[in-house]
């Protein structure tokens, strides 16, 4: 397995399983996350923390991450995912792609690209 599919793989089993610091180890510390939007989620996080923080705020929104596939360029990785979640009447279905930026064996940048931007707004008021 490569050092890319077994970050991944980490990466996955860390937010499935809400194991926080598994996922702090695979960030390097400098670690910036963008989400676009304009909500409680949304805009930039600096910091190894920030993005564990953010990560955090969204699964305790009830969000169930259905991860699709994993897909590769020469250097980095982006995760192809589809999330949903039912809360207070609200409805989120979204697919997404989350964007790694590596730095060796390590994540150093994330940008999510969304499917579904208004119903995200509306999700995480």
């Amino acid at each position: 397995m490569s050092d890319r599919t077994t970050l991944a793989e980490n990466f996955r089993i860390g937010l499935r399983s809400a194991d926080w610091s598994l996922i702090r180890s695979l960030l390097t510390e400098d670690c910036h996350w963008t989400l676009p939007g304009d909500n409680r989620i949304s805009g930039q996080v600096h910091g190894a923390d920030a993005v564990i923080e953010r990560l955090r705020l969204i699964a305790g929104y009830g969000v169930h991450f259905d991860f699709q596939r994993v897909l590769f360029s020469r250097d980095n990785l982006a995760l192809s995912l589809h999330n949903t979640a039912e809360r207070d009447g609200r409805v989120l279905d979204e697919y997404l792609a989350t964007v790694c930026f590596l730095d060796g064996n390590r994540i150093r940048a994330i940008e999510t690209y969304l499917s579904d931007v208004p119903g995200m707004n509306a999700f995480f008021v």
